[in-house]
């Protein structure tokens, strides 16, 4: 499929793709849309921003609007379960922009919003509900509803569900599924052992579409590091955030309890910031996310929770306050910025206890990561400290238009 217009959408879907300037499939969607809507379960591997959602919303409405209007409801027939609440409200989002013109209804189920709320749009006898694992298993124990009539069942970023601990909560959902005839499309950006074998218990015969590229950063992106002492990071980051060019700056935190500390000390600076991790209540984190995206906040401290999956544009900076333990979680990361083409600077501050989970990034990158210094605040880099020996350390790299 090399337009959208070459597949036979429904009239309603077709209107909605145009208002919003869909025109030629992502490599993903080229390749799922038609084997998901002929009705077969299917494994998805790639990257996130690379336009899965639509590649199972698509053909996902596509099936349902091929319906007899005149059935009866028996159900919600679509569930589809992401692994946090924002990525869940971005699949909201984005079901709600496709099926427009469409007469269905969509119940968003996550934890942090009001329950009674989702008790009335569970009582309105929704098409399709989008959840978070644990919140569907609440309403599904106070039989607020069933899954009986549910026949595309969805797990999006899979891998991270695992990763966040929600294999138990997916065994207990998939309990509560009818026994008649399902699809069933898993979409990951990894695909794991467990997610392997998981796959093979719920999917019948699927398609598997692989269009993972090697793991790589942006080719636009400009990476640097500072060595420097635990103790004079703060400093440092607020030094960093005072330079004019940083408009639009992701700061990613190791913990929660770093996030809110480094939040305190910005927002006691005076910058505009928002703070995102799942211990904050969903209406914190919905309004965060909600400013930086606008522009009301020029700098969102966050946790890997906003590393991946979240579309949010025209991000200047990322800044590694603490070092991700992996070359991936360090390349989703950084790819928060130079997006669409766009130019954008990742900056990683390295303690001595970094300097090994350091090297194993710049190994995995296949280059070494420009040096900079910053004054007293930061360390002279030592020689041996990189995976790509012999290579030239820019050790006066931060003065080059910061001071």
């Amino acid at each position: 499929m090399n337009s959208f217009s070459d597949y036979p959408f429904d009239e309603r879907i077709r209107r909605a793709i145009t208002e919003l300037g869909f025109s030629h499939p992502t490599p993903i969607q080229s390749q799922t849309i038609e084997p998901v809507a002929a009705g077969r379960d299917l494994i998805g591997i790639a990257q996130t921003g690379t336009g899965k959602t639509a590649a199972f919303v698509l053909p996902s409405l596509q099936r349902y609007l091929q319906r007899d209007p005149d059935e009866p409801y028996q159900g919600p027939r679509v569930v589809i379960l992401s692994p946090t609440r924002e990525l869940a409200a971005q699949v909201d989002e984005h079901i709600n922009s496709l099926a427009k013109y469409a007469d269905l209804r969509v119940a968003l189920i996550l934890g942090g919003v009001p329950y009674r709320r989702q008790e009335r749009a569970l009582a309105e006898d929704p098409e399709i509900i989008v959840a978070t694992p644990g919140r569907l298993i609440d309403h599904l124990q106070k039989k607020n509803t069933h899954l009986k009539a549910v026949d595309v069942f969805i797990l999006d970023e899979a891998d991270r569900m695992l990763d966040m601990g929600f294999m138990p909560a997916i065994n207990d959902i998939i309990r509560y599924l009818g026994n008649g005839p399902r699809q069933t499309l898993m979409f990951s950006a990894t695909f794991p052992a467990p997610i392997e074998r998981l796959a093979g218990r719920l999917l019948k015969d699927p398609v598997k579409v692989d269009v993972t590229p090697p793991i790589r950063t942006p080719e636009k992106i400009q990476q640097g590091a500072f060595y420097v002492e635990k103790v004079r990071k703060p400093r440092l980051l607020r030094e960093l955030l005072a330079l004019p060019n940083m408009t639009s700056v992701m700061v990613f935190c190791g913990m929660k309890v770093e996030a809110d500390f480094i939040y305190e000390v910005v927002s006691g600076d005076g910058f505009k910031v928002g703070v995102l991790h799942s211990d904050r209540d969903q209406k914190e984190r919905t309004r965060a996310l909600e400013s930086f995206r606008n522009g009301d906040y020029a700098i969102l401290i966050a946790t890997d929770i906003a590393a991946r999956g979240l579309d949010i544009k025209d991000v200047t900076h990322v800044i590694n306050y603490d070092l991700p333990s992996n070359f991936e979680d360090y390349v989703h990361r950084v790819g928060r910025t130079a997006r669409a083409e766009a130019d954008g600077e990742a900056l990683s501050f390295v303690t001595p206890g970094d300097l090994l989970t350091f090297q194993k990034i710049e190994a995995s990158l296949g280059r070494q990561i420009e040096r900079f210094d910053f004054g007293e605040l930061t360390m002279p880099w030592q020689s041996g400290t990189t995976a790509s020996a012999g290579a030239p350390v820019a050790a006066d790299g931060a003065r080059r238009g910061r001071r």
